[in-house]
């Protein structure tokens, strides 16, 4: 496994990280054995950042992740969980809620104290709270000793590009920018650099979009983006290649990208995904698919509130 720098705040990541959704049982049932067994996989095979959320599965996987943790030593992860997002449509970036978020989330996690927190998906909240009172309680904690380093997470880049000319934050988490059809999360390279801040990479598979699956029915791709990412994953099969394989292998390959979340509850599945890092990969393949992806390339579909999508280069469509 390889360990790269996040930002300035002196962690060695693993280029592969664990996201924990999976262990809240959103994609299917999920039993506490075989999700415990998947943490002790990862940990042992070299990650060691896990990132969670009280959101997923409405607060089980943090509980789940909490008992797989029990019998870890705390040095053998970093951990990284949220605040701000509770439901569906359930947001609140309060101060208040967001102290006393952090203060439920490690009593799940049965840590006392967190090594990164993030306000969750925060184009869904008013600007005015996420800046006024969610990112000063982050800084408030951290200042109390209850987390090391803060951040926010979201989907479209103007919210990043939006908060860090206006406050430090030590990390950000952005998803579904950085894989085989959208690479424009590397237009926020030069503000991180200039900022020190850490870049966490989520989704490498564009939330089931680059695989052998089925799409969700939620999924929020448009159907031009969901037919050329099938034609992808058709031609990769065609080839005898499975198309997850070389998504995951192309988002943890640039040394830029410190780490990449990938989520499972199945312990083989991370053992594919962290053998598959290790492999050479295949670039002839990649150019082809790339090829076929370039079509739509960069494009990406509308979240949040319209305050947050200001930025310059959004049109609500493209980025």
């Amino acid at each position: 496994m390889k360990y790269r720098k996040l930002g300035n705040t002196g962690l060695e990541v693993s280029a592969l990280s664990f996201g924990a959704s999976s262990l809240g049982s959103v994609f299917r049932e999920v039993q506490r054995d075989e999700a415990i067994l998947t943490v002790h996989t990862a940990i042992d095979l070299g990650i060691n950042l896990i990132d969670v959320s009280p959101y997923y599965g409405l607060m089980k996987a943090e509980t789940v992740l909490g008992e797989a943790l029990q019998t870890v030593p705390r040095d053998k992860y970093i951990l990284s969980t949220k605040a701000g997002r509770y439901g569906e449509g359930e947001f609140d970036f309060s101060r208040e809620r967001i102290i006393r978020s952090a203060e439920e989330s490690m009593g799940r996690l049965g840590t006392d104290y967190l090594d990164i927190l993030l306000l969750h998906d925060v184009e869904f909240g008013p600007v005015e709270q996420v800046m006024e009172e969610g990112i000063p309680a982050l800084e408030e904690l951290k200042q109390a000793g209850k987390i090391r380093y803060y951040g926010v997470s979201g989907l479209p880049l103007s919210v990043f590009e939006k908060v860090l000319p206006q406050t430090r934050l030590d990390v950000i988490l952005s998803y579904c920018h950085y894989s085989l059809n959208d690479t424009t999360l590397l237009r926020l390279l030069p503000l991180l650099e200039k900022s020190g801040t850490g870049l966490m990479n989520a989704s490498p598979i564009s939330m089931g979009l680059l695989s052998n699956r089925k799409v969700p029915d939620w999924h929020p791709a448009g159907a031009e983006i969901q037919a050329a990412c099938q034609r992808a994953a058709e031609y990769c099969r065609d080839k005898g290649e499975d198309i997850a394989k070389l998504a995951v292998q192309f988002s943890t390959a640039n040394g830029q990208i410190p780490t990449t979340l990938v989520s499972t509850a199945t312990p083989a599945n991370i053992r594919n995904n962290i053998k598959w890092t290790e492999e050479p990969m295949d670039e002839q393949l990649l150019t082809e698919v790339r090829d076929i992806l370039k079509p739509i390339d960069g494009a990406t579909w509308p979240s949040g509130r319209a305050e947050w999508n200001e930025a310059p280069g959004w049109n609500g469509e493209r980025l």
